[in-house]
């Protein structure tokens, strides 16, 4: 007797569909936003006034929504962010922010309007591999998502507040997902928030493998053909939104007032 045989199933990921309002999509990122920064509180990413992450607001795309100053990245809520416009007047909110975070992620939205959003934090492994003035070398699959897109920003001048050294820092980064700022730390972006917020985990998860490997011993970096092949499979800014997805569900899961 013939029996059936099951042909196997294939499934494919399918990002979300595009919001049907304004106030739809704005609420999307503004959630995507507060987790982002529940996330880096619990990679330690946090640390006293530094740190900021931003996403573009999708109906006024000349304003942003930023985390107010000295709010602890552990107990940010969406009711919490701010909208802020480049010539910094804040919009929605009643605390300060981050006066050097306004300067370069206003530089950065002004200049690249494929950027949704931005990270940028004083991580301890991204601030350690900041200091050698290098960009990343492709060690691991993992890493040959940066391979060929990101940028060394240097000198080091001191705090960012004028608004010519964020013009300086966007100009450099150019169309790239991520940048080291050297004695300073890393900055990521995106054409979505789940997308810059992934970068930014997975860069600093780079610069850690990279600073243990090579206190290990010598490295052998993958070589250059192979790093592009790499990188075109695991570096797509698809990739990234899809990498954000189990964190959303677990953060939420973990810490619902979030969402408030």
């Amino acid at each position: 007797m013939n029996q059936l045989v099951e042909k196997p199933k294939r499934y494919a990921l399918v990002e979300r569909a595009p919001a049907a309002t304004f106030e739809e999509e704005r609420l999307h990122r503004k959630q995507r936003l507060a987790a982002t920064f529940r996330l880096f509180s619990r990679y330690g990413f946090d640390q006293g006034l530094a740190g900021h992450v931003t996403v573009r607001d999708p109906e006024f795309p000349d304003r942003f929504w930023i985390n107010p100053l000295s709010k602890f990245f552990g107990q940010v809520k969406v009711s919490d962010l701010q909208l802020v416009d480049h010539d910094g007047n804040i919009l929605i909110g009643d605390k300060p922010i981050n006066q050097a975070g306004f300067v370069i992620h206003s530089a950065i939205h002004a200049a690249h309007p494929q950027v949704v959003a931005a990270a940028h934090t004083h991580s301890t492994y991204g601030k350690a591999w900041s200091a050698l003035g290098r960009l990343l070398d492709p060690l691991t699959q993992d890493s040959c998502a940066f391979y060929d897109d990101h940028v060394l920003f240097n000198p080091f001048s001191g705090v960012v507040l004028e608004a010519e050294e964020g013009r300086r820092l966007a100009e450099a980064l150019g169309t790239k997902k991520a940048a080291i700022l050297q004695n300073h730390g890393l900055l990521t972006v995106g054409p979505t928030i789940e997308a810059a917020a992934w970068w930014y985990i997975a860069m600093d998860n780079a610069a850690r493998t990279q600073l243990l490997a090579e206190a290990a011993g010598e490295t052998k970096p993958i070589a250059h053909d192979i790093a592009k092949l790499t990188a075109s499979q695991v570096g797509s800014h698809k990739g990234g939104y899809f990498s954000f997805q189990p964190l959303w569900d677990w953060i939420v899961a973990a810490e619902p007032d979030l969402l408030d």
